[in-house]
Parts: structure tokens; C-alpha cells; sequence
């Protein structure tokens, strides 16, 4: 949100795009080192805040589950399917503007609406299985720890990796996209705050998203540009184009 609110602090977008490039980029390394950190807190010095506490009566009834596979045979799985994945990730890019085109859908739903639908419907799927089976605890780490893992991890690693590159990236997101991260922050936010759970809260978030959903299916703005005509795209030496 800072490198976008930086832009409209400026005078001029142009004398303010060395400037909150190198914020970004700041900004990037700074995330990264928290997420690490993190990590730490979570899987070594602090894990026993994020285990599940089972019911004291329910302790004779629980069993211990066995692996279904090993760990080399699991860790082999993941780095296969991450290099399928990574390849299907090459033709989805490429044509996701011909499918906005003739399917006569903005690029910006597709890439934020539908694309996350189909591509975590596995992790979905099992959010909500555990949700069944009154593992609220699971089905929330499920579902936040993915979205922390993309906003904290993912899309700084994306800047780093772009500034190695010589490709300009940064942080200045759309004020729609930035607008709809805050708002779906703060409902999440507010919705767990008391530690509760029934179906008007999820009720409520679905709308929310409904509503997010809706904001992207009507905006029909060109890829690499916004609505004020400063260009949003993302361009390397060689003239190719990226997207955030």
C-alpha cells in the first residue's frame, strides 16, 4: 500500500517512479526477512501456539494416523508436480489475453478471480473437509496461511528476483486491486476477532467476496495501463511486458 499511496504523494508519477521503485524494492527485503522470521517463531521457537489443542475427553478416542507415504516419496511428488505446475503456469500465461478477448472477460478477472478458484481447489476442498470435521484451527491455516504465504513471500521473492533480472517490478499495485486487499483484510480481521464461528460470518465473507468479484468482472481496463494513463505493466530491457 505505501509505494501506491507514495505515487499519489508526488507530484508526478514520473518523478516518483525511481522512487518508489527503490521503495519497493526496500519494502521486498524487509517482507522476506519477516516472513523468515516468522518461520522461526513458528515451526521452532513458538510451535506449540500453533498446534491443535484437543479436548481432554476426546483424548482416549484419538488415534495416531499413519503416512500414507514417505518422506522422500512425498518430497519427490512435490517437485514433480511444482515442475508440471510451473509449466502449465508458461501456456496460462501466455494466453490468458487471447481467452479475455474471446471470452469477453477483463484479464483482471481471470487472474484474480478465476485462475485461484481452479488452481486451489485442492486446498479449498480440504478447508472445507476439515471445517467438517470441526478442525476450525486446520481449515484456518489452510486458507490464511496460503494468502500470507502470497502477500508476504511469494510477491516480494517476485520483486527480488525481477530486480536480479534488470526487469522494473514493484510494489504499486492498482488502487483497485490495493482497495480490495484492505477491505478483504479487515472483514477477515473483524470476523475472527472474538474467536467465534457460525454461518453468518462466513455468510458475510462470501458476499464480500461476491462483491470483490463483481468490482474485477466490471473493470474492463487495459493491461498495461490504469485509468489515469500511467502504465501499471511491467517492462524489461527487451520490451517484453510483465504483470503483478
Amino acid at each position: 500500500m505505501l509505494p501506491l499511496l507514495f505515487k499519489y504523494a508526488g507530484a508526478s508519477s514520473d518523478m516518483t517512479a525511481k522512487a518508489t521503485l527503490q521503495l519497493s524494492r526496500a519494502s521486498s527485503i524487509v517482507m522476506l526477512i519477516g516472513y523468515i522470521a516468522y518461520l522461526v517463531f513458528q515451526l521452532w521457537t513458538h510451535r506449540e501456539f500453533f498446534e491443535a489443542q484437543e479436548d481432554s475427553e476426546d483424548d482416549d478416542d484419538v488415534t495416531e494416523e499413519t503416512p500414507v507415504i514417505g518422506f522422500w516419496s512425498g518430497f519427490a511428488w512435490l517437485v514433480g508436480m511444482t515442475a508440471i505446475i510451473a509449466l502449465l503456469s508458461e501456456f496460462v500465461v501466455g494466453t490468458i489475453e487471447d481467452a479475455s478477448n474471446s471470452w469477453g472477460i477483463s484479464v483482471s478477472f481471470i487472474s484474480i478471480i478465476l485462475l485461484p478458484i481452479v488452481g486451489n481447489a485442492a486446498e479449498h476442498a480440504g478447508a472445507i473437509i476439515f471445517a467438517f470435521k470441526n478442525k476450525l484451527d486446520i481449515s484456518l491455516g489452510v486458507a490464511l496461511g496460503s494468502a500470507t504465504q502470497i502477500a508476504v513471500f511469494v510477491v516480494p521473492l517476485c520483486v527480488i528476483i525481477s530486480w536480479i533480472m534488470g526487469i522494473t517490478m514493484d510494489l504499486n499495485f492498482n488502487l483497485l486491486e490495493t482497495g480490495s486487499l484492505a477491505l478483504a483484510i479487515i472483514a477477515t480481521a473483524f470476523t475472527l476477532q472474538d474467536g467465534t464461528s457460525h454461518y453468518m460470518k462466513g455468510f458475510v465473507l462470501l458476499l464480500c467476496y461476491f462483491v470483490i468479484g463483481a468490482c474485477f468482472f466490471v473493470s474492463n481496463r487495459p493491461l498495461d495501463s490504469d485509468p489515469n494513463g500511467v502504465k501499471m505493466g511491467l517492462q524489461s530491457s527487451t520490451g517484453t511486458v510483465f504483470r503483478a
